[in-house]
């Protein structure tokens, strides 16, 4: 007789509902301390439970996962499929439901790597959370000059390159005349926009206070560049030690670097038997264009959703790609440049494309064929 447990999960308590095929129920309240996780599940054994659904409820399933499943065959499910029509809702009724449908096969799990591929996560999402903080600093230096008059902003493409960290570095010593100032700055900018012009943007007033911000924030910078680093060789160092061929393998793609075969392990792993097709693996990524039809018209191809963090790591790597010469993605790239269409749309097909041959790479364990090439 099959026996199976549904959990409501919530910050400060969890709530669980035991279910039989006689139907016979059990229901009771836990808190999520360690020691509290562990009594659930002495009581679960104790009646014989073997499988265990919850939700992903934000980080709250996580430690929950981490100390059970070892024990159970857990089942971690989207909100939205477990989603019940509007009435008499509670903690425990959903509890219930979830152990319901459960024990029906109702359920579709969501894909959960192993110890391992979540310790590499980490490091990954936490480069993402550093580099809108590193941007969110360079914006923050930008706009204190402006504030102060200084417009370098406006004849350079990118706030993060030499010349500007080399002016504000100079600012932050008490340097203020223009005639020193434009001389850390890159001949090809002031031949470009003309002496006059860049050394007129250079004139401004600056006052204690912002060279103090400015001190600030380039050391914040400088911390979140410094752990950034830290963070890439630590995801390198684990690849090359324990997902070796699988890292091999994805650098021999065009456009797919040391760092982005890193995080492309780090959310999917190197098992491909967990996505039944290539395409199953597009589709989770969010990278194929939804069907929005009503009575002949198509409304929108947008792409779907899906896990942000690796289709942001494919379209860098798209990008990269489409401007390998020679390379298959580079010609497909012109050729739907040549069909008019939009660049964002064929980048999208192109990471499509690569995240393709990534499931067929790892699938086969084999290297990119460099046949594709177009010499």
């Amino acid at each position: 007789m099959r026996t199976v447990s549904g959990l409501d999960v919530h910050k400060d308590s969890i709530f669980m509902c035991i279910l039989d095929e006689q139907g016979k129920k059990t229901e009771e309240k836990f808190g999520v301390t360690t020691r509290e996780i562990k009594r659930m599940g002495f009581v679960m054994q104790s009646l014989y439970v073997s499988d265990v659904c919850m939700e992903s409820t934000s980080v709250y399933w996580m430690p929950i996962w981490r100390l059970l499943e070892h024990d159970f065959h857990l089942h971690l499910v989207n909100p939205l499929f477990l989603k019940q029509l509007p009435g008499r809702k509670s903690d425990v009724r959903d509890a219930e439901w979830i152990a319901t449908v459960l024990l029906k096969d109702l359920v579709k799990d969501s894909f959960v790597p192993d110890g391992n591929i979540q310790h590499l996560r980490q490091y990954g999402r936490r480069i993402n959370e550093l580099n809108r903080d590193i941007v969110r600093c360079e914006q923050r230096v930008d706009t204190i000059l402006q504030r102060c008059n200084i417009r370098l902003s406006n004849h350079v493409s990118r706030t993060k390159n030499k010349s500007y960290r080399k002016l504000v570095d100079a600012l932050i010593k008490g340097e203020t005349s223009a005639d020193a100032l434009i001389k850390l700055i890159h001949g090809r900018t002031v031949n470009r926009c003309g002496k006059s012009l860049v050394h007129d943007s250079l004139e401004g007033c600056v006052a204690q206070s912002d060279r103090d911000l400015l001190k600030q924030y380039t050391q914040m910078t400088d911390m979140y560049e410094t752990q950034k680093q830290q963070c890439t060789e630590a995801m390198v160092e684990m690849c090359q030690e324990l997902y070796k061929d699988a890292f091999l393998f994805l650098l021999s793609i065009p456009g797919v670097k040391r760092l982005s075969a890193a995080i492309i392990i780090s959310e999917i792993g190197d098992n491909m038997e967990l996505f039944a097709t290539a395409a199953a693996l597009v589709s989770w990524a969010g990278l194929r264009p939804r069907n929005d039809e009503s009575a002949g018209k198509i409304k929108s191809r947008q792409i779907t959703y899906g896990n942000k963090y690796l289709r942001k790591a494919l379209m860098e790597c798209a990008w990269g790609a489409a401007r390998t010469k020679d390379s298959v993605f580079y010609c497909r790239f012109w050729h739907l440049k040549g069909m008019k269409k939009h660049h964002n749309a064929v980048i999208v097909a192109i990471a499509r494309q690569m995240l393709t041959i990534v499931w067929t790479l790892l699938s086969r364990k084999e290297y990119f064929d460099i046949s594709y090439h177009i010499n």
